[in-house]
């Protein structure tokens, strides 16, 4: 029975996405390294956990779009404040980095404030407690071409091109009737008018005179 409980337990602490969720003490940012990760008191490093922001540029290596922007406005929520830590899953990434939603003081998550001013992606892909908010504010953001989603080029709704009567492709433009120029007719040229042949008139006889 204990061993079915225990087997019980495993299985709800794999699928649910809110196990293990647990809250830190208030730590201090001390630095914002880029638009996904700070240095705090206490733990060290940090990844914000679930989003992708832009990669900063390092030495000569040049920054990706909204790179810097995402990394001043993380700074502007954490910079040299003091916030809570949210983690849940593996405490640590591949890097050694502690993986955590950042939490300020009045109860903003940095993480869905980034994904929703376009400044980060949604990167997790396992169920995580705030994955349903971070994909809500990923749509938000896409819907209104904020950040790294303002360059995607805007896609035509039905009816904004026509095949025109021909069986033309839709992306064929058509250039309407009226502003076709027809060529002016060119003024005929006048003819010469034919010279009438000259006709001798014949000359009357002279009368003579009688002796």
């Amino acid at each position: 029975m204990q061993f079915l409980l225990a087997s019980f337990m495993t299985v709800v602490a794999a699928v649910s996405p809110f196990w293990g969720l647990t809250r830190s003490n208030p730590v201090l940012v001390q630095t914002v390294v880029d638009g996904d990760t700070i240095d705090v008191s206490t733990f060290g490093r940090v990844r914000l956990l679930g989003i992708d922001a832009p990669e900063l540029g390092r030495v000569f290596d040049t920054s990706a779009p909204f790179a810097k922007e995402a990394r001043d406005r993380l700074a502007s929520l954490v910079l040299h404040r003091w916030i809570r830590l949210e983690q849940e899953g593996p405490a640590l990434d591949v890097y050694n980095r502690h993986l955590a939603y950042v939490v300020t003081e009045d109860g903003i998550c940095a993480n869905v404030v980034l994904v929703h001013d376009g400044l980060a992606r949604v990167s997790a892909r396992m169920g995580l407690t705030r994955l349903a908010e971070l994909k809500r504010a990923e749509a938000d953001a896409q819907a209104f071409r904020r950040g790294i989603w303002g360059a995607t080029p805007q896609i035509p709704t039905t009816g904004y091109t026509r095949r025109s009567e021909s069986g033309r492709s839709a992306g064929t433009a058509r250039v309407p009737a009226n502003s076709v120029k027809k060529p002016r007719p060119k003024p005929a040229k006048a003819k010469p008018a034919k010279a009438k042949p000259a006709t001798a008139k014949p000359k009357r006889p002279k009368k003579s005179r009688g002796v």
